[in-house]
């Protein structure tokens, strides 16, 4: 996984959608399944922001662009289903969003914005990682065991994710989705 380096006073983060219950478990279990050795580290999730390194300093205005995007931004229905990878680029397969797709892209434009604005390696796509870092072999299995998954939620607010020490992605903070809705 590539993690930016941190120094003394700073701190990992990331942002991202927190796929619920019992969504989330599934995902975890179907992930460890297929020998991502991430698997226990990091929750299922949609990324908004990939990790990224803050000053400790910066926290509360990390914390007020957060509650000003989420403040913004209305809750969405969100529709997980299928699989997809990004391979020959990058050995990862993953959950498709099929639904919620315009919402997840405008957060992440909002997100990615102000003290947290920075360059992306990749286009942004939203998706939820099952196997990463694992053999062509796995890779084939989850693409094709996750073919049929299908989980429909509602969105309701963002995590701020902080990376422990101990290596595992931690939710910190959530920001509720508070915006009026244009439908």
């Amino acid at each position: 996984m590539n993690l930016p380096e941190r120094g003394p006073h700073q701190v990992r983060i990331g942002i991202a959608i927190e796929i619920p219950e019992p969504y989330g478990t599934a995902l975890q279990e179907a992930r460890a399944a297929f020998g991502d050795p991430f698997a226990g580290d990091i929750p299922p999730h949609i990324t908004l922001l990939g990790p990224t390194v803050v000053d400790e300093s910066d926290l509360d205005e990390v914390y007020a662009h957060l509650e000003h995007v989420a403040a913004h931004a209305a809750p969405f229905r969100a529709i997980l289903r299928g699989s997809g990878t990004f391979r020959p680029v990058s050995p990862v397969v993953f959950v498709v969003v099929a639904q919620g797709i315009a919402e997840c892209e405008g957060l992440e434009g909002a997100v990615r914005s102000g003290i947290l604005d920075q360059e992306l390696r990749f286009n942004y796509h939203p998706h939820v990682t099952v196997a990463h870092e694992v053999d062509d072999e796995a890779l084939d299995l989850a693409f094709d065991e996750m073919a049929g998954f299908e989980a429909a939620f509602d969105v309701t607010g963002i995590h701020l994710y902080e990376h422990g020490d101990d290596g595992v992605w931690r939710p910190a903070r959530r920001f509720d989705l508070i915006g009026l809705s244009d439908a």
